[in-house]
């Protein structure tokens, strides 16, 4: 009998999700409680967007990209909104996902059954158009995302209900800066959307204050030779390095290659770890159209008391870009205790105390590179569990891994700041790759095919290098990673040029080439007849026709 499964959410998780359900013969029915697809990448009918503000998204289309569909050559690589909702339909309609998928339609509740101990089975209730049904699934898939509850902190800031008389606001409310028009604006935190919220705003604000607790490393979309900066950064060969290497050394290097493009020291950003992507953020700091300042202590009627005691008055709005909660209301209490935190879950997907293996929490990661190349290959391995063809360790295994990394939290301390922490985007790939059989084998692909193996190992890590072999082989992921080079260039070419690449190669060895042989010709005229080329210039001033060369010391 075919196995049901029940996905929650139609955006970027829940479509891959879909397709790796019929991949494995599994039976999928999506839920989705808006009308579209999309999820985050949306526009709403209140105009808000994706989570991290800006409409360009900061991971480039290579290395975003579903594994076994590259986006268009011609689509640019970073893109906005519009774009990358465009690619999903084209993937949507490609693999012919729409039909599983439930619009307009809420999940109330997910509930073990009373056998579920024997059958892993759940009964889910959902509403649409105000008509409840209930139907049993063999598994579920939660792909609802962690940025569901905008995180307003108001407790952390004394005065900002109580004392200040000007306009708040989280960041999820933010449309656009009109409404900033001549006014002095203080964003709080400087994660990706307080750096994007920033720029725009000071773009009409009479002055933005960027107010962060830690600092942050700010880093461009272009990279060396401009092309994208994950590109370049984002390779096994830095993976190793980063492995093998003394963490004191790459900390310096890191420090060394991220102050390259500016001194984060001088511009009030050194931070302790975390990192955003933002083209314009240090020009505007630079033009002080944005003032970085530390965290505020409290809120006076018209101002702001900052930790270093200095204040900012007449502040007329406050924008909170502190980030979101995530919750699971409709999982049954005892499950979402579970799944309160991506550590509470093992590889941060399984809650480890149920009997049965048949709940999977998809995305609830936090990766050093995209997450849509992550949930992809945490849904590939959900749905082999699911359908037997991989298992999980026994529950005792499990919960003793999870309490093993919350232990490891706790002594670095970091226990209350898990949704700072970023995990390794090659090492979590390639340990749940490992899980589902796909991981690549580099050194077997030096001996069989050398010009691929060096392309994975020091070109970028995209997701294409996990359909290389394994279950899910695609047969056109070689071509697409030997041609990576070429979509990343192609869409900057809308301007015909004579391309003079050949003539700068060709000039390029010939001055390698050609500078032993003019040094040659020199210690040769310098040899036989150096008053030939240069009659009025003395030959003691040149010390090497001294050295024997005119003698026959050649």
């Amino acid at each position: 009998m075919v196995q049901r499964v029940a996905i929650i959410g139609a955006g970027s998780s829940g479509l891959v999700s879909i397709k790796c359900c019929l991949d494995e013969g599994l039976e999928p029915t999506c839920f989705e409680q808006s009308h579209d697809i999309g999820g985050l990448w949306r526009f709403t009918e209140a105009g808000r967007i994706c989570v991290y503000r800006s409409v360009i998204t900061n991971t480039s289309k290579e290395m975003m990209c579903f594994s076994d569909f590259p986006f268009p050559e011609d689509f640019p690589n970073y893109m906005n909104h519009s774009r990358l909702l465009e690619y999903f339909r084209m993937y949507a309609k490609h693999f012919s996902l729409l039909s599983y998928i439930h619009f307009k339609t809420t999940v109330h509740s997910v509930r073990k059954r009373p056998d579920f101990s024997t059958t892993g089975q759940w009964d889910v209730v959902t509403e649409t158009d105000g008509t409840v049904e209930s139907a049993v699934f063999d598994a579920v898939m939660v792909c609802s995302g962690h940025y569901a509850e905008p995180h307003l902190p108001l407790d952390s800031f004394p005065g900002i209900e109580n004392r200040f008389r000007g306009q708040y606001l989280h960041s999820w409310e933010y449309k656009d800066s009109a409404s900033f028009q001549g006014k002095r604006v203080l964003v709080l935190g400087v994660g990706n959307s307080g750096g994007d919220i920033a720029v725009e705003i000071s773009r009409v604000a009479a002055q933005v204050f960027l107010s962060t607790r830690s600092g942050t490393w700010v880093i461009s979309r272009i990279s060396d030779h401009g092309f994208p900066f994950d590109m370049m950064l984002t390779t096994r060969f830095h993976n190793c390095l980063e492995n093998f290497l003394p963490s004191a050394l790459m900390r310096w290097l890191r420090l060394k290659k991220f102050n390259t493009w500016f001194d984060h020291a001088n511009y009030g950003l050194i931070p302790q770890k975390s990192l955003i992507v933002n083209d314009e953020l240090p020009s505007c700091i630079l033009s002080g159209t944005v003032v970085v300042k530390p965290n505020v202590e409290e809120f006076m009627e018209s101002s702001a008391v900052f930790e270093d005691g200095t204040v900012e008055e007449n502040i007329d709005m406050v924008v909170f870009a502190t980030g979101y909660t995530f919750s699971f209301p409709f999982l049954e209490e005892s499950v979402r205790n579970n799944c309160r935190s991506k550590y509470t879950l093992y590889k941060y997907i399984f809650p480890p105390p149920l009997e049965k293996p048949t709940l999977a929490v998809l995305g609830l990661i936090a990766l050093t590179g995209s997450i849509m190349a992550g949930t992809e290959v945490q849904a590939r391995w959900v749905t082999r569990v699911f359908k037997g063809l991989n298992q999980l360790p026994p529950a005792s295994r499990l919960m003793a891994e999870v309490a093993k990394k919350q232990q490891h939290l706790i002594k670095q301390g970091l226990s209350n700041k898990e949704s700072k922490i970023k995990t390794s985007y090659i090492g979590y790939m390639d340990e749940i790759a490992s899980c589902v059989g796909v991981k690549p084998n580099v050194l077997l692909l030096f001996l069989k095919d050398p010009k691929l193996a060096l392309e994975v190992f020091f070109g970028p890590c995209t997701p294409c290098q996990y359909r290389l072999a394994g279950p899910g082989k695609w047969v056109g992921a070689r071509n697409t990673i030997l041609t990576q080079w070429h979509r990343a260039v192609k869409p900057l070419r809308t301007r015909v040029i004579n391309d003079s690449s050949n003539h700068s190669l060709v000039f390029h060895w010939l001055t390698i080439l050609g500078l032993p042989a003019l040094l040659c010709a020199g210690l040769l005229i310098c040899k036989y007849s150096p008053q030939l080329w240069f009659p009025s210039v003395r030959l003691d001033v040149f010390p090497i026709c001294k050295m024997g060369f005119m003698k026959g010391g050649l």
